[in-house]
């Protein structure tokens, strides 16, 4: 097995698993069946094309940079003006990044490093108003993905690991079937994101186990903040 490894950047990203009607949430971080549909853009693959090859892939996530949430009031008109659409207010995550990583067939994972190459239709984070910053693969992998998620370098912009200590520990989610024999994850939580069909008539959704653990890196970009020796109460002190 080989192993694609993704660096997830740009402005805002959104990462949806239950968002329903006039509310649109983001998770904290990508969902699997946000990655497997960008993974499915850049094959050139339509909504309504089978996704079997996808399925089989292991998927795992590292949070490099955890961002913040905003909230976007969003209004909407029709072409004309004559109408309006629902009001909805739609979250997104701004100044995030993430390594993510999937895990599978060495012909397929080389394909889809390829597809990332030279996509078919435009990449986005979870949704199209949110394009990508710089190259999606960061390339192949020999190894499985929980060591590569383990082992590849931290990749948080320069002003936030400025403000971080001189170990950071790293969130980490992966597919339960990742995580090695004789592992202990820290904990495990039930999601609803692994997708079956992306038909607009017939979205279907299964769920998954999601394994949790952490990534621990060292900083060599930690700012030292001298300790502070002002006293302002000595000039109350006697000469």
């Amino acid at each position: 097995m080989t192993t694609l490894v993704l660096r997830l950047a740009g402005p805002m990203q959104s990462w949806g698993e239950s968002s329903r009607f006039s509310r649109r949430a983001t998770e904290q971080s990508p969902t699997k069946s946000g990655v497997i549909g960008l993974l499915a853009a850049a094959c050139g693959l339509r909504r309504t094309d089978p996704l079997e090859d996808l399925l089989s892939l292991t998927f795992g996530v590292r949070v490099d940079q955890p961002g913040r949430v905003e909230r976007d009031f969003h209004t909407a008109r029709t072409s004309d003006g004559a109408g309006a659409f629902p009001l909805t207010q739609r979250f997104y995550l701004t100044d995030a990044g993430f390594i993510a990583a999937v895990e599978g067939d060495d012909g397929l994972i080389a394909a889809l490093d390829d597809a990332l190459r030279h996509p078919a239709f435009p990449l986005y984070l979870g949704r199209r108003s949110c394009p990508p910053v710089g190259p999606v693969t960061l390339g192949l992998r020999d190894s499985p993905l929980w060591e590569a998620l383990h082992a590849e370098p931290w990749q948080a912009s320069l002003w936030w690991k400025r403000r971080q200590g001189m170990q950071v520990d790293l969130d980490l989610l992966v597919d339960a079937a990742a995580v090695p024999m004789g592992t202990v994850p820290e904990r495990e939580s039930e999601h609803h994101d692994a997708p079956m069909s992306f038909d607009p008539m017939l979205r279907e959704y299964g769920w998954r186990t999601v394994a949790h653990g952490h990534v621990r890196v060292p900083n060599d970009e930690a700012v030292d903040t001298p300790a502070f020796g002002h006293d302002p109460m000595a000039l109350l002190g006697g000469a």
